[in-house]
């Protein structure tokens, strides 16, 4: 596997690992156990960049991603995230983001301090502002991490889902490494603003969702059950008539596959990786055999008529569907 480089010289694979459904979101949550062996097999494929966030359970996920991941220490990147008010550990909650923002001085050390004891580390590799809190300046923010990162208790930062004027602000504080957003061919909203705001800055771009939350992949039809627990089933872009309507986008991926022998997964991966050369997409996936195959799109190499061909074929589909409700748009800055 290939590296990339961040801002600020964090070096990570080209493929990373979006880890947050392993313990959170989709539908049925697989035992942590079963997803131990997952993890390290992913480790002896390539991978060294693994993302998850206090919110994914709460806490669940950072405990898992701490035990499976705690024989490579030193090898791999694991990147977590705070901003969220949770509860306590230990008290459930249907919906632990709903407690709202805080990225208050205070909350952000305590969420470092609990992160770095479940991810078993001394030190976070980058930890990212989950949303922007309207509520506290992001220039507070900045220097609040500023101080953790001077104190050696982490050692790159970012933040996700901003804007292009916070992104300037707390880069001019204490410069970003990454920007974590949606980043795909089928959700390119970043591409008006921000990949010019973060590649004049040098600041890296992490794609979460890079394969639409799995209907890219082509695994998923207007006639999938899609189960009232999976959060997807809240999505205006997954009611069955989006999903029909935006079937030609997979159709697209999987024309452009036939021709390399590649799947729409590995193709839509491709495509992303040949936008810039500091775009990192972090594909999830509880399954090895998945993420074996979300692997293999380093190997495909898309040459000037493919990307022609790909990128104007998408830009004629009209996408149906916004990708998150209202309420949800609203707390990122895009």
């Amino acid at each position: 596997m290939k590296t990339r480089v961040l801002g600020q010289g964090l070096a990570v694979s080209e493929i990373g690992l979006g880890c947050m459904g392993m313990s959170f979101s989709y539908g049925i949550i697989p035992a942590p156990e079963t997803m131990i062996p997952v993890l390290r097999a992913a480790v002896d494929q390539g991978v060294t960049f693994f993302d998850t966030a206090e919110v994914y359970g709460p806490y669940t996920n950072e405990y898992l991603l701490g035990e499976a991941l705690a024989p490579f220490k030193g090898q791999v990147t694991i990147a977590t995230k705070f901003g969220f008010r949770l509860p306590p550990e230990g008290v459930t909650a249907e919906n632990p983001a709903g407690g709202g923002l805080d990225s208050s001085r205070g909350a952000i050390r305590r969420a470092v301090e609990g992160s770095l004891r479940r991810l078993r580390v001394e030190k976070i590799d980058l930890l990212y502002q989950h949303r922007v809190d309207p509520a506290v300046p992001i220039e507070d923010v900045a220097g609040t991490v500023g101080q953790l990162i001077a104190e050696g208790k982490v050692s790159h930062w970012g933040l996700s889902e901003a804007g292009a004027g916070t992104i300037r602000r707390a880069h001019a504080v204490t410069p970003l490494a990454a920007l974590q957003s949606e980043y795909s061919i089928w959700s390119r909203n970043i591409e008006r603003e921000i990949l010019g705001v973060i590649e004049e800055l040098g600041i890296g771009l992490v794609a979460y969702s890079p394969l639409g939350k799995g209907f890219l992949t082509g695994a998923i039809s207007a006639a999938t059950e899609i189960a009232a627990t999976d959060f997807r089933a809240k999505l205006p872009r997954f009611t069955p008539e989006a999903r029909g309507a935006n079937q030609a986008l997979v159709d697209l991926l999987t024309r452009i596959g036939a021709a390399h022998g590649a799947s729409p997964a590995q193709i839509a991966l491709a495509w992303l990786t040949a936008r810039r050369p500091w775009i990192v997409p972090i594909p999830g996936s509880t399954k090895s055999a998945r993420i074996t195959e979300n692997l293999g799109a380093a190997q495909v190499t898309l040459n000037p008529q493919d990307l022609e061909a790909l990128t104007a074929g998408a830009e004629a589909i009209p996408i149906e569907g916004a990708r998150y409700p209202d309420a949800i748009e609203r707390t990122t800055g895009l």
